[in-house]
This record gives C-alpha cells, sequence and structure tokens, in this order.
C-alpha cells in the first residue's frame, strides 16, 4: 500500500552523525546528506573576513551575504561572533581549533578581502573543525570589480554549501518575475530581475504593456516571455544585456503564450491560439520554421522540456479537466502521468531529471507540489488561497513561486520552498510580484 503523505514528506534533510564521537568526527567530514529524520541544522562559524588593505565595509558586508546565503537554506546554523573565543587576526595564520570545538563549530569559514581601485579580492577557506583540515576543494579566490561584490559572497557560499551538502549551489544566480503595481483590478506588469535574495533589482521594460511568464534561456543572456504590447498576447525575444527585443512568429489571426527554450537555447515550444482552438508548436530560431506538436480539440499548453531535450511535458483539458501530459520532442499524443484528484497545470522538469513541478488546485485549495517523470511520488510541498507557477533552483532541489492572497486586496508575492515541503519562506521584493523565472548559475 502506499504510504501516506506525511510519511512521503518525512524523508528531509538530516545531519550525518559526526557528533557520535572524535573517532567518527576525524573519520570523516562534515556532511548533510538526504535522510530520514528530523532537521537538525549544522553549527558553523563564519568569523568577519579580514580586511586586507582597502575593504573598508565590502567585508562585513560580504560576511552578511555568506550567512544569510547558507542560515536560509534552514541546514546552517551561524554561531555568533560574540560566543567565539578565538578571533582571526591574519587569513594565513594558525587556527586554534580547539577553541572551535569548545563552542561546537562543525565548520569554520574564514575569509580576506582587498580592493584596490575598482577591483576587488575575495579568498576564503572552509575547514573540517573537528579534523583540523580544510574541506577539500574550500580554499578558492574570486575578483571582479567592487560592483560584483555580492557575487563573489554568493560564489563563496555555493562552494561551501556544495562541499557540504555535495549537491549543487544556487546562490550566485538570478531570477526574471513580473514586477505589479496599482489595484488588483488594473495592475501594472513590468519585467524585472534581480538576485535569487531579491536585492539588485533591475527593471527590464516599462508599464506601458501587460507582460507576463518571463523565461530564461539556457545561457541566461535570453528571455522569453509573452507581451501584450500589439493588443494580443505574442511571445517576445530579449538579449538581457542590451535590452532588444523582437516578436516571434506574428501569425494574423492568432494568439501565442507560455514560451520555453530548448536545453541548447535553439529551439522555443509554446502555445498558439488559431480559430478558438490551442496547440503546441516549437520554432527554430536559426530559421528552422514552425512545427506543430499536438493536434487536439482540446487545450495544450505549458510545455517545458525535460533536460536532455528528448521529452516535453505540457497541460491539457483533453479529459475535461486539465491534467499532465508527457510526449517526445517530435510531438504526438503524450502520455497522462498526473492521477489524482484535482486539476493540474504549468509543469516544469527540474534541471536534474528527476522530478516535475507543478501547480494543483483541489478542493477549493492550490499547491505547489512534485512529481516522478513518471507520475509516481506525487507530493504537495505548499498549500494557501492560490499558489502558482513554479520554477526550479539550478541545482533542482528548491522551488520559487508566486503566492497571492484573498480578497479585493489580495496581493502577489514570491515565495521558495525545497523540494521536501521544508524552509518556505517569502523573497523580498518591492510591491507585488509574481511569475519568477530562475536562471541557470552565472558564468
Amino acid at each position: 500500500m502506499r504510504p501516506p503523505f506525511r510519511t512521503l514528506l518525512a524523508l528531509v534533510l538530516g545531519i550525518c552523525a559526526l557528533a557520535a564521537g572524535p573517532a567518527l568526527a576525524q573519520s570523516s567530514p562534515p556532511r548533510i546528506v538526504i535522510g530520514p529524520g528530523v532537521i537538525e541544522p549544522m553549527p558553523i562559524a563564519v568569523p568577519t573576513f579580514i580586511d586586507e588593505g582597502g575593504a573598508g565595509d565590502y567585508a562585513r558586508q560580504i560576511t552578511r551575504v555568506v550567512i544569510s546565503d547558507l542560515e536560509g537554506t534552514g541546514f546552517f546554523r551561524t554561531i555568533g561572533e560574540d560566543a567565539h573565543i578565538s578571533r582571526i587576526t591574519s587569513f594565513d595564520g594558525g587556527i586554534a581549533f580547539e577553541d572551535w570545538k569548545a563552542i561546537n563549530a562543525q565548520v569554520l569559514v574564514t575569509g580576506a578581502v582587498s580592493v584596490a581601485g575598482d577591483r576587488i579580492t575575495v579568498k576564503f577557506r572552509a575547514y573540517d573543525v573537528f579534523n583540523g583540515q580544510t574541506l577539500e576543494g574550500a580554499a578558492l579566490q574570486f575578483a571582479g570589480t567592487t560592483q560584483g561584490w555580492r557575487r563573489m559572497a554568493h560564489k563563496v557560499a555555493d562552494v561551501v554549501y556544495s562541499k557540504i551538502t555535495g549537491e549543487g549551489g544556487y546562490f550566485d544566480s538570478r531570477v526574471v518575475f513580473v514586477s505589479e503595481s496599482g489595484p488588483k483590478n488594473a495592475r501594472a506588469k513590468r519585467l524585472a530581475v534581480m538576485d535569487y535574495d531579491g536585492a539588485n533589482v533591475q527593471y527590464l521594460t516599462d508599464s506601458s504593456a501587460i507582460v507576463l511568464a518571463p523565461r530564461f534561456s539556457p545561457t541566461g543572456d535570453r528571455i522569453l516571455y509573452t507581451s501584450y504590447e500589439t493588443g494580443f498576447p505574442r511571445i517576445t525575444l530579449m538579449d538581457v544585456g542590451s535590452l532588444r527585443r523582437r516578436t516571434l512568429e506574428e501569425q494574423p489571426g492568432t494568439m501565442t503564450f507560455a514560451p520555453r527554450f530548448s536545453p541548447d537555447g535553439q529551439t522555443v515550444v509554446f502555445s498558439l491560439e488559431r480559430g478558438g482552438n490551442t496547440d503546441i508548436y516549437a520554432l527554430s530560431l536559426n530559421g528552422g520554421g514552425l512545427r506543430q506538436l499536438t493536434n487536439a480539440p482540446s487545450i495544450e499548453t505549458a510545455p517545458s522540456f525535460s533536460p536532455d531535450g528528448s521529452k516535453i511535458v505540457f497541460e491539457s483539458d483533453r479529459t475535461g479537466v486539465p491534467q499532465i501530459y508527457v510526449m517526445p520532442a517530435s510531438g504526438g499524443e503524450g502520455t497522462r502521468i498526473s492521477g489524482g484528484e484535482g486539476r493540474y497545470g504549468t509543469p516544469v522538469w527540474s534541471p536534474r531529471g528527476d522530478y516535475i513541478a507543478f501547480t494543483k488546485q483541489n478542493a477549493g485549495r492550490f499547491h505547489i507540489g512534485v512529481m516522478r517523470t513518471d507520475g509516481s511520488e506525487e507530493r504537495l510541498l505548499t498549500a494557501s488561497f492560490l499558489d502558482e507557477g513554479p520554477t526550479w533552483a539550478p541545482n533542482g532541489r528548491v522551488l520559487m513561486f508566486t503566492r497571492e492572497t484573498a480578497g479585493a486586496g489580495g496581493q502577489t508575492s514570491l515565495w521558495s520552498v525545497d523540494i521536501t515541503g521544508r524552509n518556505l519562506k517569502q523573497i523580498p521584493t518591492d510591491g507585488p510580484a509574481s511569475d519568477p523565472a530562475w536562471s541557470p548559475l552565472l558564468p
């Protein structure tokens, strides 16, 4: 018999038994692994990075961002500096590991920052306190302009996170979204992009035309979105650097929407409505022409490629209620994979290829959920008046989505949750926001 939903959610991130005794702690590095049990955040110490010349506030700001990134995952607990016994005064000086053991720090992260003109250098090390050794691959240096100091902080946190969890990082990434303003019944919308944590917001369009459903290219240098600039929904392609844009596949009497890139960035799949019927089409960006992938009297929409480009997951109401289907990338009828009660939509394939995230509406509530690519192991991660439109972090272990509150004054906001259903939190934005789409890790 299939285990109940609560049992499925018991698959949470736990801490390896590092505190079981010195012999065990010395034989293996500190590690957070996937396993059953109650999460117990790993205690770590991150003293303020050292100013090695001209760094001013940068050293303190970078340290704060590293701590915020790591604590924001819910897997780490930073030991405050007022509890530190030792003080790190030199990046290359000796470490009194016994002092860090005494406050139960399992990992120690030290760093130094120097600035020369508009150039900044950040170096760091992460230590296994019980072994008294640097974690393998966790002693690096990053350099760039002072304007990019937050990116360097995210890169430091990504390395520490990856070395301890074994998962890919996701902090050095951006999110494109729809920034909203005005009353709910006359909302103005414009495209914006920000760091994954809500910082460094930049606006890409004005609010003269409604924009919806932006999507990053696999290389993060282009964005697809739906624009109502002409009065009808049309897919638009934007270059992020120059903000140049062009409309794709303008055909009289049609509407195009819900676009996504293929994994190689050379093809766009989307929905095209003509004569009251909506199907999924593919368009080569290299001039290969338009191809129809579905042919049904129902509404076929929200296509998303598998990471290897061989399949497409999509939404269809061919049974009378929206459900999730998977078909070959070349098109076809598709196989239904959703099987629970309610309505399913906005499916999106994980970048790791192991899950499909979706929106579900059932019994008056909306949910963000995940299932295996064959439809098995469905589990719901959230529940509210309206949760919709999940997007995957680059490591395939965190989701961001839109949440809207009820009533005439209801507001949209961005939230994130990990795939176990833990660590649900709101992403700070200046005003209402919707339709997030995560970028790949930045180069």
